[in-house]
């Protein structure tokens, strides 16, 4: 009797393929993973004095808020593309992008070094969805040529 052994379908491409998504999955676990412990320490602080942050200032414009809020939603992005790889990375992807002009208007690069830190953090969140959606992409590119042969 002899045996066959069918190949994978589901194959998704070559060894740079594979690679990228997993640099996207360790690069991604790394931001999720911080990102949660600084949840969990402004939760633990929030129930032990009654206020996420004690150092935060007072009456402060409420656009302050949104460059955070993004890049909360930008990292959820990243948990959604362990699954979702479009998806995921798209949501990444258009958070940090919005998150861009926000900061130009509210914190210009040019008004003090200082400023260029968040830009450097949406540059570091963004990548991970980046290479995300660019492994998407090659495993699309690879389904469709299998499917014409």
């Amino acid at each position: 009797m002899k045996v066959t052994i069918m190949a994978n379908t589901k194959h998704t491409g070559d060894r740079a393929t594979k690679r990228i998504r997993w640099i996207a999955r360790i690069w991604s676990a790394v931001i999720i993973a911080y990102a949660l412990l600084m949840l969990i320490g402004y939760t633990v602080s929030w129930l032990t004095t009654g206020t996420a942050d004690p150092y935060a200032e007072e009456d402060y414009p409420f656009i302050e808020n949104i460059p955070p809020i993004f890049m909360f939603l930008a990292i959820l992005g990243l948990a959604i593309a362990w699954r979702f790889e479009k998806i995921g990375g798209m949501i990444n992807l258009g958070f940090c992008l919005a998150t861009i002009p926000i900061l130009l208007i509210h914190w210009p690069i040019t008004q003090d070094s200082r400023f260029a830190f968040p830009y450097i953090l949406v540059i570091i969140v963004a990548f991970p969805g980046i290479l995300f959606l660019g492994y998407w992409w090659r495993t699309r590119e690879r389904i469709a040529s299998q499917d014409h042969h």
